[in-house]
């Protein structure tokens, strides 16, 4: 099993993984945005670099989690994110995974995660 260390804490990278997806899909379900005000919008909740986002958005994309389009900013194309009925499916899907690992961490250690 892959897994990678933050503050010296453990976590598999599939979990990861899907925690990040469940994240970038919370930041855009209350209307479109783009990929810095993603990533301003999830600091501190959790860290996530330019590096890791636009995979994960592009993923999204392809499995039809979210659609996009691209405007002009200020001179510049930006691209726009927006959730789909799929990704708000997975977003809600996600939520009930993430109670269920919540109520499992509790019987075996007691307290809040």
């Amino acid at each position: 099993m892959y897994s990678i260390i933050r503050n010296g804490v453990y976590m598999d990278i599939q979990l990861k993984k899907g925690v990040l997806d469940l994240c970038v899909l919370y930041a855009i379900s209350k209307s479109e945005s783009y990929g810095y005000k993603i990533i301003n919008d999830l600091q501190g909740i959790i860290d996530i670099s330019e590096s890791t986002l636009y995979p994960i958005l592009k993923r999204l994309e392809d499995k039809g989690n979210l659609t996009t389009r691209t405007a002009e900013h200020s001179g510049r194309l930006r691209r726009y994110y927006k959730i789909t009925a799929s990704g708000l499916e997975k977003l809600n899907s996600g939520k009930k995974d993430l109670i269920e690992i919540q109520s499992i961490y509790k019987k075996l250690f007691g307290g809040n995660i």
